[in-house]
């Protein structure tokens, strides 16, 4: 494996049956394949609380430098691994955050992102919990490279996509928790998915960078609300530059799904298909209004 090629692992699994624990495990299956990037799913701690809005719920938070990063951070430095990990926030009282952490090799604090798009839709009511994030849409560097990571509701975003990789982001990251409502046809299951994996795709083709999607899986029913039952629906996938597949999983898979990202392919991806030479910065200044009338 040259330099520029890197092993990556996604980590597929269910938080609401394992937590945390089952986050540790797989990381240290994957370290053993020598792996030099771990991506978890979007809020790995727990079961996806955001089906209902209680109060209660936000005893789940925790400090940016809380024991989840401690824990990632131990592991990070164990296995000389960069890990993506995932945390519910506590910013301060009434202030509360769906946060990405990035631990580089050493174990130390590469950066982290604070999600900007907050969905508000049946099962998804993240807007009671997460204030959006304010420190901006900018690549973490890391002894790997750069690394544009987003959260979830972000990747419907292509304006998301693009600032990153104008700032020099080398893949794309998108851990996640997405899935269906128990009432959706098995039709509409389908484009939705289907959907899903084609946006981020586009933006690996539209930015010329690899990309990863880090999904979880399996039902998930709120303790106190049995009508609300999420089927998160796995899926989980790595694709090159052109949106190639380079790995993909299916919507129950319970192990680290592996793949090799050649970097160095963007460059060339770049050169015949030279998409940011073409663009026309000069006409975008609209995509700043919310609608054009």
């Amino acid at each position: 494996m040259n330099k520029s090629t890197l092993k990556v692992a996604v980590i597929q699994y269910s938080p609401a049956l394992q937590g945390l624990a089952g986050a540790i495990s797989r990381i240290e299956q994957a370290a053993a394949e020598n792996v030099q990037l771990v991506v978890l799913p979007e809020l790995h701690n727990s079961a996806y609380f955001c089906q209902s809005e209680e109060v209660r719920h936000f005893d789940l938070a925790e400090p940016l430098h809380g024991p989840t990063l401690k824990t990632l951070s131990a592991l990070a430095r164990k296995h000389q691994l960069v890990i993506v990990g995932s945390i519910f926030e506590r910013r301060a009282a009434g202030i509360y955050h769906n946060t990405a952490i990035v631990l580089d090799n050493d174990g130390s604090l590469a950066g982290f992102y604070r999600k900007s798009h907050i969905p508000d839709d049946p099962g998804f009511y993240e807007k009671f919990y997460f204030t959006p994030g304010d420190n901006g849409i900018q690549p973490i560097d890391t002894a790997i490279g750069r690394l544009g990571v987003l959260l979830c509701w972000d990747q419907w975003f292509p304006e998301a996509a693009r600032l990153m990789a104008l700032q020099g982001a080398e893949i794309l990251i998108y851990p996640t928790a997405i899935g269906w409502d128990k009432s959706d046809s098995a039709a509409e299951q389908a484009r939705q998915r289907q959907a899903w994996i084609l946006v981020q795709r586009g933006h690996a083709v539209a930015n010329g960078l690899p990309l990863i999607a880090c999904n979880r899986f399996g039902l998930e029913s709120h303790d106190s609300d049995s009508a609300t039952t999420i089927h998160f629906w796995g899926n989980s996938f790595v694709c090159g530059p052109q949106g190639e597949w380079l790995a993909q999983a299916g919507s129950d898979q319970d192990e680290p799904l592996y793949a090799h990202i050649d970097k160095q392919r963007s460059e060339t991806i770049r050169r015949i298909w030279p998409f940011f030479r073409d663009r026309r910065t000069d006409l975008y200044a609209p995509l700043t209004k919310t609608f054009i009338d």
